[in-house]
């Protein structure tokens, strides 16, 4: 909750003006959370005593109430949340983390209708600190949730600021690993479906295929984007056979949208695996289950969401807390390459 200054005091953004830190931070202290560095303690606490900031005492006694809950914020459409075995993973590793804790985890389900509903709900009180999993350049109310809460990212926000939080995979050097997998196997003619342009996760795997490709002297044969659905890895995956022709190896930035590639390329009379090598990322159920069966780079998703949620813990208990904690990924070599 944010603490309104008395009448004639200086307001918290001059405060934090003057300390040099964020609004976010200035409310912490004033707050009483120890989620905050000793440096940025102690230039806000010497602003404090410049410019006689006071806040309404009334509203810090109701702010530092303890709900013992947290929230997993998940900016997404319902259909893809409950359509990607990624998420279930993350979930997976973020619960079992708060099951052996005293919090409890509340779920949200923030799409572009019910961000204003989620943030309202956050600035509510209604819990102690919040995750993000899955995130969007256009999802701005997400910077307005650690003025209230802490908050940890699943995966690096597009704009990291000094206060931010995350934990994430290293997708750009998986998407060099798997275009790097491609080449030495002799493949020449290689396109990529790429995830959203939006995510730093596409952009990252995107960037691991380019710096893969360039030391080799090759030249891509086609870039398609796709939004890390199968419907979206199919049409991706058409655009590139109808713009092109010989194509030999694709890197499919998800292990879902490759699903929707080995199907758009059965419809063109291509067979995955034989005539065209696909690699793809995850390491998903959908890996095994695809026939043949999908090599793909593997990210710790349960790891991920494990992560996550002991840093979240270890910010609203003081302890000291990685701004960002970065895991490995690796090739797991299967049939269709």
């Amino acid at each position: 909750m944010e603490l309104a200054p008395v009448r004639g005091s200086a307001t918290i953004e001059e405060v934090a003006a003057r300390a040099g830190v964020s609004r976010s931070t200035v409310s912490r202290v004033v707050n009483g959370s120890t989620a905050v560095s000793p440096t940025a303690l102690e230039a806000v606490r010497r602003a404090i005593d410049e410019l006689q900031y006071e806040p309404n005492r009334a509203a810090r006694s109701l702010a530092s109430r303890q709900t013992r809950a947290i929230a997993l914020v998940i900016p997404e459409q319902t259909d893809r949340f409950f359509g990607d075995p990624f998420f279930a993973s993350i979930v997976a590793g973020i619960s079992e983390v708060v099951a052996a804790s005293d919090y409890l985890m509340n779920m949200l389900i923030a799409s572009d209708d019910a961000s204003a509903k989620a943030l309202a709900y956050l600035r509510g009180g209604s819990v102690d600190g919040a995750i993000v999993a899955s995130h969007h350049t256009s999802d701005t109310f997400l910077e307005r949730i650690p003025d209230v809460v802490p908050l940890v990212y699943g995966g690096r926000p597009a704009r990291v600021r000094d206060e931010d939080y995350y934990v994430d995979v290293d997708n750009v050097a998986g998407g060099r690993a798997a275009t790097a997998f491609l080449i030495e196997r002799g493949h020449r003619r290689i396109a990529t479906v790429s995830g959203p342009a939006d995510m730093t996760a596409g952009i990252d795997r995107l960037r691991g295929f380019h710096d893969a490709m360039a030391p080799a002297g090759l030249t891509p044969v086609a870039v398609e984007s796709g939004d890390f659905s199968e419907s979206g890895g199919a049409l991706a995956m058409d655009r590139i056979l109808t713009a092109t022709d010989g194509l030999d190896a694709v890197f499919v930035a998800s292990d879902l949208m490759a699903r929707g590639a080995y199907a758009a390329l059965r419809a063109r009379g291509v067979e995955p695996g034989r005539d065209v090598a696909v690699i793809g990322f995850d390491d998903s159920s959908v890996s095994t289950a695809l026939a043949p069966a999908l090599t793909t780079v593997r990210q710790p998703s349960l790891e991920q969401g494990r992560r996550m949620a002991s840093v979240l813990l270890d910010l609203l208990a003081g302890r000291p807390a990685a701004h960002a904690t970065i895991l490995p990924t690796e090739i797991v070599r299967r049939a269709s390459s």
